[in-house]
């Protein structure tokens, strides 16, 4: 077999599917992309090869994917050309004989019109073009992260209560890593070939029960307190995210709100053979631990791959 080469390998998920991988193959065979070599030090210190390579540079991409088997394509920032970035690993990897590709879209509900900007058309474009390659391909949809939670509701709704725009609807969220580890199943198992997967969680809860679930861990109340739209972007810029990142969190709880990602499936339970986390169980893990750390230590968050 040939090697197996993760673009995005810097980043959180790119790297824990790098992580997982190593449990199932030997360094050697695994490769990182990375933009900046100073970034994927860590990786080669464990014996993977770490390839300089820039998503809008298509000749970089082509000098990295040479003698690459599969590449995990991991979807690059929003807020960027994300089509052309996506488009150039698909066409580099063709044109130097990588055989399959491994793409992570967003889940999207059967039939549905929610748009998320800056993910869902170019989710859509990517995959079409993908499919349409001549490349064997998998798509392995993600639902939220859940780690995302936290950076919806705050780490401080213990005490400010979960504060965020109306909405019933339920999603189901799944953690990074159980998504990397259903990643290295796809990328080092046979019968993945041009099949699609959706990796959702196994519990689907909506934002007013997470208040309710928080008030069970931590035997207190936890009010869900339905604030504006506006009121949620103030709210994050408070917190010292820009304006544009406040706005695009707001897109994610609203398609959360709107039961966008309430479909649960087996895909993710099957491919890594146990039961993924639970929001349950991220909550308890978090908050748990929050509410034992002063405010001025507890660690920012992001919404990156």
């Amino acid at each position: 077999m040939g090697k197996i080469l993760v673009t995005g390998a810097s980043g959180n998920l790119g790297k824990k599917t790098l992580r997982q991988l190593l449990k199932r193959k030997p360094a050697s065979e695994l490769v990182a992309l990375v933009r900046d070599p100073e970034k994927g030090k860590e990786l080669a210190a464990l014996g993977i090869a770490v390839h300089q390579g820039d998503y809008l540079d298509a000749e970089s991409l082509r000098r990295a994917f040479t003698g690459v088997e599969k590449v995990m394509l991991t979807s690059t920032h929003a807020f960027t050309d994300r089509k052309t970035a996506h488009a150039n690993v698909i066409n580099a990897a063709a044109e130097v004989g990588t055989r399959h590709i491994v793409y992570m879209p967003i889940n999207r509900k059967p039939g549905s019109t929610y748009v998320l900007q800056e993910v869902t058309e170019e989710d859509i474009f990517t995959e079409k073009l993908l499919q349409s390659s001549g490349l064997v391909y998998t798509l392995v949809k993600h639902p939220p992260f859940l780690e995302s939670i936290s950076l919806y509701i705050g780490l401080n709704a213990p005490g400010t209560g979960v504060r965020l725009p109306e909405g019933n609807g339920k999603f189901t969220a799944a953690s990074r890593d159980d998504l990397a580890e259903a990643h290295a199943v796809v990328l080092t198992e046979p019968g993945h070939e041009n099949r699609t997967y959706s990796l959702t969680g196994t519990q689907a809860v909506s934002f007013p029960e997470t208040a309710r679930i928080l008030s069970e861990i931590l035997g207190k109340h936890v009010p869900f307190i339905p604030i504006s739209e506006q009121e949620f972007i103030d709210l994050k810029v408070a917190d010292g995210l820009p304006g544009f990142v406040s706005k695009f969190m707001l897109g994610w709880v609203q398609g959360m709100g709107a039961g966008e990602w309430s479909e649960q499936g087996g895909d993710l339970e099957k491919l890594i053979g146990r039961k993924p986390q639970t929001v349950t169980e991220y909550l308890r893990e978090t908050y748990g631990a929050v509410a034992k750390t002063p405010a001025s230590n507890r660690p920012n968050q992001d919404l990156a791959k």
